[in-house]
């Protein structure tokens, strides 16, 4: 089943000021710095397909975009869609407590996030690093871009060639 051109016209035309995306397997890959841009727009309008997807003629003449979640497919655009709302929500202003927090995030730098430790210091014979238990703020930054190294090196290095390439 392929959505019909007609009825999304109707729908969209009185959105004819947002900024349209269409969820598609064949968009471009939803990437962070997308969810930041389309935090400071004043509207988004996102178009979700089903099954077959949508009348070619809406991805050429009715939407501004097509953004896919990734290499594999779906029934439809809904669950994209939520990961959207969800992923530019939290960039509002007023949504996360501390807005720095969004800001030292993975991607942000193109590395992923280093690793995170609560209280107790130790659980189970599980130690939290000495470093970050030091105080002394210079190394516990040197450790943290450290572990975004690592950490991205190992887990995604597709990201660290692209990191290389930026810098």
């Amino acid at each position: 089943m392929v959505m019909m051109v007609e009825p999304l016209d109707q729908a969209l035309a009185p959105l004819a000021e947002s900024h349209r995306v269409l969820l598609a397997a064949a968009g471009t890959p939803l990437t962070q710095n997308k969810l930041d841009s389309w935090s400071r727009l004043d509207e988004l309008t996102l178009v979700c397909g089903r099954y077959e997807g949508v009348d070619q003629r809406v991805a050429d003449n009715l939407v501004d975009e097509e953004i896919s979640l990734g290499d594999y497919v779906l029934l439809g655009g809904e669950v994209g869609a939520l990961a959207i709302v969800e992923g530019v929500t939290r960039l509002l202003p007023g949504v996360v407590g501390n807005p720095e927090s969004v800001a030292s995030e993975s991607f942000r730098d193109g590395l992923l996030e280093e690793p995170q430790y609560t209280r107790p210091a130790e659980y189970r014979g599980w130690p939290v690093p000495e470093i970050l238990l030091s105080g002394d703020h210079g190394r516990v930054e040197e450790w943290r871009h450290r572990q975004r190294l690592e950490k991205t090196r190992s887990l995604r290095p597709d990201l660290i060639e692209e990191h290389d390439d930026e810098s």
